[in-house]
């Protein structure tokens, strides 16, 4: 059968790029052990609090970490944890700014003011996406956790392309509309034959709810607990604390999830 022109072994040319510059992140990113995303299609249900008392708590734990704020348009990790540190961007590789041990990248890091709105269209978030995978020396660590923004669109689309991911932990909380839009992500981390490693119910006041048990089954996937709602969490940018490193109880709250996903 004659090839059909621009393809190569019946592959799209486009197609082609996106495998090439997946091989070629694989390689850059090989020094880490463990690529994990932390995600929901839902806005507002804390996944940059859980992403960032997940990697605390990973440090905690004794492992080498990396954080990586994927929200390139509304970053808000730099926000969290009080830094104006500027990534030197005159130089590469680019180097995340380290903060409690921990390695972090975010687009706040590389704009003049974090606080006025990134208004880029989809080429140049997938851009700026390859830069933090490409283009940035994490150097050797053991996980490096993954903010992902909402929406099933351009920033966790192009991670799902071109990573190679351990897999995602849902984010969802007791409401119904946020199991319903969780969902929608673990759809769409289904079509790319990636693993969800869990969910975990966030701002939870008591026991999960039927809803994240509903969401749990429909993917089925392991409800790994909750994070209970707790103060430290909502004024962690005023009280310059990060709710792991200083309630013990919190730490345990949360290193009790994350064991089930380190020991597999």
């Amino acid at each position: 059968m004659e090839q059909k022109k621009g393809t190569a072994h019946g592959i799209h040319p486009s197609f082609l790029n996106v495998i090439k510059q997946r091989e070629r992140i694989k390689g850059k990113l090989s020094g880490i052990k463990n690529k994990i995303g932390v995600y929901s299609a839902k806005g507002g249900v804390g996944k940059t609090t859980a992403s960032i008392n997940i990697a605390y708590t990973l440090k905690r734990m004794g492992f080498k970490v990396g954080l990586l704020d994927a929200d390139i348009d509304c970053p808000n990790i730099t926000l969290f944890l009080n830094m104006n540190q500027k990534i030197d961007i005159s130089h590469f590789p680019l180097r995340p700014i380290e903060k409690e041990g921990i390695k972090i990248a975010s687009t706040a890091m590389v704009v003049d003011d974090e606080k006025k709105p990134i208004i880029w269209r989809g080429p140049l978030i997938a851009k700026m996406l390859v830069d933090f995978f490409e283009n940035m020396d994490w150097g050797e660590l053991d996980y490096l956790i993954i903010d992902l923004p909402p929406g099933t669109s351009d920033a966790p689309l192009t991670i799902m392309q071109l990573l190679d991911l351990k897999g995602f932990i849902l984010i969802t909380t007791p409401q119904r509309i946020a199991a319903i839009n969780s969902k929608r992500s673990g759809l769409m981390i289904k079509r790319f034959n990636i693993s969800i490693l869990g969910i975990i119910e966030n701002m939870s006041k008591s026991e999960p709810s039927d809803f994240s048990k509903e969401l749990a089954k429909d993917l089925k996937s392991e409800l790994l607990g909750k994070i209970r709602f707790d103060d430290s969490f909502r004024n962690m940018d005023i009280e310059d604390q990060i709710p792991v490193l200083v309630k013990d109880n919190l730490y345990e709250n949360v290193r009790e999830i994350m064991s089930k996903i380190v020991k597999n």
